[in-house]
């Protein structure tokens, strides 16, 4: 049966960095994000019985905040991943072999 992963023979792999810490803090840093942004919403929600319009933007604000700080960690976290897999081992692809060659078609699709 043929391998489907063939590691590359004599490539060194590259040393763990600065993604893997941060990889590792992405719990924490997703937890801190989510916090921030709710703390004015909650604040709102508890300490009044009717939202006034003001108030009200500043929850939409809240909420915008929120998501947009959701999809940076978000796109860190890929980040991360994509640099982790590209230090990782190199491999090798399966050989594709080519079509014979046909002269007499290569000379048709000369315009």
């Amino acid at each position: 049966m043929i391998r489907l992963l063939n590691k590359l023979p004599g490539f060194i792999r590259t040393p763990p960095g600065v993604e893997w810490i941060l990889f590792k803090r992405i719990p924490i840093i997703f937890l801190v994000v989510t916090i921030i942004p709710c703390l004015p919403m909650l604040d709102i929600y508890l300490n009044n019985t009717s939202i006034t319009p003001m108030q009200q933007k500043i929850i939409y604000q809240c909420l915008g905040a929120l998501f947009s700080l959701w999809f940076l960690v978000g796109a860190i976290a890929i980040g991360c991943f994509v640099v982790m897999l590209m230090k990782g081992p190199a491999y090798v692809a399966d050989p594709y072999e080519l079509p014979k060659e046909e002269k007499r078609l290569e000379g048709d699709l000369a315009l």
